[in-house]
């Protein structure tokens, strides 16, 4: 087979890595508009790699492109998935992308039919947080006859702390604001409701050298999670892990209008307050070093007439072997993992397809810990 890796970033080097170690893939392409950067990463993983430069915005050249492979890893921004989902109908290709955004996703999934009749599968939002947790969650609905709640956990942060945040930019800026400002979707008492980010505080503790951490409601976690079960659990929420104190500093951030996109007038200049805290961010807060991944699903209901808990840990570190910071590889390799299984024959269904929904479950995680993330199942 044959996959399309867009971006040769952080994520895409990432993609790019897990495709290298896969026997089935035969060739995979790296483009970026940035060509020097695409063939810096083709040449790291040898014969199987190709570059190309390519605009992600053209759709001329997306057509091209697309239409010489099998599967697409969309490893940029979520600005341009409806655009890759619309060349994916078109081309036949399968493709999947790391999400990221609510109200775009919206979008891809309403060209469902499109895709179905196309015979082209497309899996919106599957990196780790969206992505990993929601095939996590289905594993232990699963095992449930009914589910009560869902619990979704999940911070990525450095393995050494530093001021003034406690954090670093494990993954892009644009990101992590958005998780900071834009609704949060859950599901109580089974109904999808609104809750605003940054609130929502509770404690919970990981084992040493961890102890106790913070988290906190942040948007685009649950996903399609609360659509696809409004209606068959009672509660559903995701929120973000962090070192204490972290979450109550972003708050006064958020509160003072310093995330805030509008443009406005200072000294005769218009500039949007977020933009200049991205920048400041950028450029201040420490380099990130070596990193962690924490992930605590937990899944509470009832077996029977018996009351059970499924819980699904992970504690995944930077590996100093490949040099790929934890993030890298439980975000980009469950896509990959996913792109592989469109196009090999292992996903079956079409159309514009929840993770949830479309992946195995128990075929994913054998996946994930073949490749040395190691998410740990606990029924008690």
């Amino acid at each position: 087979m044959k996959v399309l890796v867009l971006g040769s970033g952080l994520m895409g080097r990432g993609a790019a890595y897990y495709l290298a170690h896969t026997d089935s893939v035969e060739q995979f392409i790296v483009a970026d508009i940035d060509e020097k950067a695409a063939k810096g990463l083709a040449r790291e993983f040898g014969e199987k790699a190709v570059a190309e430069k390519v605009d992600a915005r053209d759709k001329g050249q997306l057509i091209s492109l697309f239409s010489r492979v099998d599967s697409v890893i969309s490893a940029i921004s979520y600005t341009v998935n409806e655009l890759h989902t619309e060349v994916a109908i078109e081309t036949g290709a399968n493709m999947v992308d790391l999400g990221g955004n609510i109200f775009v996703h919206e979008k891809q999934f309403a060209m469902h039919d499109k895709a179905k009749d196309a015979g082209v599968t497309v899996v919106p939002d599957i990196g780790l947080a969206p992505g990993m947790t929601n095939v996590l969650a289905r594993a232990g609905i699963d095992q449930l006859s009914r589910t009560e709640s869902v619990q979704l956990r999940v911070g990525g942060l450095q393995q050494d702390p530093r001021p003034p945040l406690n954090y670093s930019l494990i993954f892009s800026v644009e990101g992590l604001i958005n998780e900071y400002v834009e609704p949060c979707r859950v599901l109580r008492d089974g109904k999808i409701v609104i809750e605003d980010p940054l609130i929502g505080f509770e404690q919970l503790e990981f084992p040493d050298p961890f102890g106790k951490l913070e988290a906190f409601n942040t948007s685009g976690g649950t996903s399609t999670l609360p659509i696809t079960y409004e209606g068959k659990i009672d509660n559903l929420d995701y929120k973000t892990i962090r070192y204490p104190g972290h979450g109550h500093k972003m708050w006064c951030i958020y509160k003072l209008g310093l995330m805030d996109s509008n443009e406005m007038e200072i000294d005769g200049v218009k500039l949007a307050p977020r933009r200049v805290l991205e920048r400041l961010l950028e450029e201040n807060l420490p380099p990130t070093g070596k990193d962690v991944t924490l992930v605590r699903c937990t899944i509470e209901g009832w077996k029977g007439t018996e009351s059970r808990t499924v819980q699904y840990q992970l504690i995944d570190y930077f590996d100093d072997e490949t040099e790929l910071t934890s993030m890298m590889r439980t975000t980009s390799f469950p896509a990959a993992a996913v792109a592989v299984m469109c196009a090999d024959g292992t996903i079956t269904d079409r159309g514009v397809l929840a993770p949830e929904v479309a992946v195995p479950p128990d075929l994913f995680i054998e996946e994930m810990r073949n490749r040395g993330i190691n998410i740990e199942e606990k029924v008690y």
